[in-house]
């Protein structure tokens, strides 16, 4: 199908923005912003967007054990290899 490799490309892009290391400027935004990304493609819950949300703003903030602590997002966490 027509937008199958932009779609490959766009993806990866994602994944590895979601993936951005902790404590870098503006990585949390990076990291939601990415989290979004997720969401919008159903590959992502609320409860675990949200906790990228709250991160946003903390650069240095792993959201991967908050979403665990939570008990949320248990596909996303295994997606991650956590």
């Amino acid at each position: 199908m027509a937008g199958e490799p932009d779609d490959e490309a766009e993806t990866a892009e994602q994944w590895q923005l979601v993936n951005t290391p902790l404590g870098e400027k503006w990585s949390g935004r990076t990291r939601y912003a990415a989290a979004m990304y997720f969401y919008k493609r159903g590959e992502m819950s609320a409860e675990t967007l949200e906790v990228y949300r709250i991160c946003a703003r903390l650069d240095s903030e792993n959201p991967l054990p908050i979403i665990r602590d939570r008990g949320t997002g248990q596909d996303w966490l295994k997606r991650m290899g956590v």
